[in-house]
């Protein structure tokens, strides 16, 4: 039986060579801690409103858009080939499930992809990185909004007729 290398000689001998990501102790979290989530969407726009709008609520710390890149897939009974664009995000794998409601919630397909991806070794840094930004802060919490103060509504300048129409007839 042939024992297989350990995580940290495999990311050593792909080049990674920094402390946290090679697997040392340096960079250890409970594995699984944190997560990058990908979906697809059918055009950049969407996917830069789904990555502001979850960073917003500090659902994940990050959120990439990619792309375009070029989709075949089953729909329906029918091969489709579509445009499509990534949206990664970086988050703590306890955000995973509000991030995915957010997602159904807003995505426009009706079978959005999410998948989650575990990290299996990070910098200390940016691990806690990740944790800082996806707590909510007290600015983050809405406040009722003060009613805005009435205000006037904007004079017309005269035409000279009574209508306020130039060239009517009152």
């Amino acid at each position: 039986m042939t024992q297989s290398p350990s995580q940290a000689s495999v990311l050593a001998a792909a080049g990674v060579t920094s402390g946290g990501m090679a697997g040392t102790d340096a960079g250890r979290r409970e594995s699984g801690e944190y997560l990058q989530v990908q979906t697809t969407t059918d055009s950049r726009v969407e996917a830069m409103e789904l990555a502001r709008g979850a960073v917003e609520a500090r659902l994940a710390a990050c959120g990439q858009v990619a792309g375009p890149i070029a989709s075949i897939y089953w729909w329906n009974d029918e091969l489709e080939r579509a445009e499509e664009w990534f949206v990664f995000f970086k988050l703590p794998a306890d955000r995973y499930q509000a991030l995915a409601d957010f997602l159904v919630e807003r995505h426009s397909y009706d079978e959005p992809e999410i998948l989650a991806t575990p990290f299996v070794a990070g910098s200390p840094s940016f691990l806690s990185w990740i944790s800082e930004e996806t707590q909510l802060r007290d600015s983050d919490v809405p406040r009722p909004r003060e009613p805005s103060p009435v205000k006037p509504s904007p004079v017309k300048p005269s035409t000279g007729s009574p209508s306020g129409v130039p060239g009517a007839v009152g």
